[in-house]
């Protein structure tokens, strides 16, 4: 067994759980999470104004998406029962490029270079040092978004950024595959090398998560959690398993384009691109990432936010509007469990993998599969024992 995961567990990562990988095994088997829906538990009869930093700490790897979504939330249930959030917008552009940086940075060139290419590494940790988004809160710049660019340019692309969110708008993957093969640095090679072990199939568009459209399916997903057990570990719309992620925003132009797992990350360079345009409603900026929340009942709230690993929803009920109101009930559906979903897409491909191919091979195409749709739990992949090896003796 390899642990391939993000970070290790220590403290309230712990409640996170993991996701065990079986390639070649076919669904449910394939796919496994140790997730558990802790949110109910742990928030229930907690101060109302207590539970927006319990979210942040229980998930701590999009915290700030889910203390934000969980403010929302709040004030959708009981209107001035604690100070509205401010500057929604801003903070979520903000936060979302800040999360596709880091795992640009960090996560790719782990999961997507060949073993030992310590250099790569290197180089993508030395551009997140020049990250003028990522500099300390002390000597960040006022408006770092336009430094941003320049760094996107000299970094990683090594052209213009808004030419290369051009290109990918007009060609898509097409694009992707071009640029990677004709441009030098760190980024482009890592990504050209990974475009070998796609499968190559995209992606049913009919599959992508837009629940959050209209008040209409809003509320059929505030129904489906409050009243149906288990939806929040493994939720479906409509009956079936979808997906979610930057390629599934309400503002995309293109929201039907065929993405194979390998183009999703173009999806994630372009978006984090779009974020450091100039603001325009509906298409760049602080413009372009969706949310909203509304009452679903008596003291009851629902809220929404589009963040870096998809679409993360909040539900919460508080028994009261004064001073002392606790929580009722508290749900939390997270892009992890859309997409890592035991007879989901993921699951799918993990189950279609050839698991007589090398070990090493396999977990190639199944750290490109975690790339792409970024769970925000550690993974480890198992291999099946194939007939006539013997077993490993103690």
């Amino acid at each position: 067994m390899n642990a391939l995961g993000l970070t290790g567990s220590t403290g309230l990562s712990q409640l996170a759980g993991a996701l065990r990988v079986a390639p070649g095994v076919a669904t449910p088997m394939a796919l496994q999470s140790s997730r558990q829906d802790w949110a109910p538990r742990l928030a229930r009869a907690q101060a109302v104004n207590a539970v927006p930093g319990l979210m942040a700490s229980l998930f701590n790897l999009c915290g700030h998406a889910h203390r934000l979504c969980s403010q929302l939330a709040i004030e959708a249930a009981a209107p001035g029962l604690l100070p509205a959030p401010q500057q929604v917008a801003q903070r979520l552009r903000t936060e979302t490029a800040q999360e596709h940086i880091r795992r640009i940075g960090l996560d790719w060139p782990r999961l997507l270079a060949n073993d030992g290419d310590e250099l790569l590494a290197a180089q993508a940790q030395a551009a997140l040092r020049a990250c003028p988004l990522l500099a300390p809160a002390a000597s960040a710049l006022a408006d770092p978004w336009h430094a941003t660019l320049v760094w996107l340019q000299d970094h990683l692309l090594h052209q213009p950024a808004t030419t290369w969110h051009g290109a990918w708008q007009t060609s898509g993957a097409d694009w992707l595959l071009d640029w990677s093969h004709r441009h030098d640095g760190w980024l482009a090679p890592l990504l050209s090398a990974a475009r070998q072990i796609d499968d190559g199939v995209p992606l049913d568009p009919a599959s992508a998560l837009r629940a959050h459209a209209d008040a209409s399916g809003q509320r059929t997903l505030a129904a489906a959690l409050a009243l149906e057990p288990g939806f929040a570990l493994r939720p479906q719309w409509h009956g079936a398993c979808a997906q979610s992620g930057s390629w599934t925003r309400l503002n995309d132009p293109t929201p039907y384009r065929p993405l194979t797992p390998w183009a999703l990350l173009g999806s994630r360079v372009a978006e984090l691109i779009r974020l450091c345009l100039p603001d325009a409603a509906g298409q760049s900026g602080a413009g372009w990432l969706s949310f909203g929340s509304l009452a679903t009942g008596p003291r009851q709230g629902l809220a929404w936010v589009e963040m870096a690993r998809g679409l993360l929803v909040h539900q919460v009920e508080v028994d009261s509007t004064g001073r002392d109101a606790r929580v009722l009930a508290c749900r939390v559906l997270a892009p992890t469990e859309w997409n890592f979903h035991p007879q989901g897409v993921v699951a799918q491909r993990i189950a279609a993998l050839d698991a007589a191919e090398p070990p090493a091979a396999v977990e190639r195409r199944v750290r490109l599969l975690m790339a792409a749709f970024d769970p925000c739990v550690p993974f480890d992949v198992t291999h099946p024992v194939r007939a006539g090896q013997e077993l490993p003796h103690a």
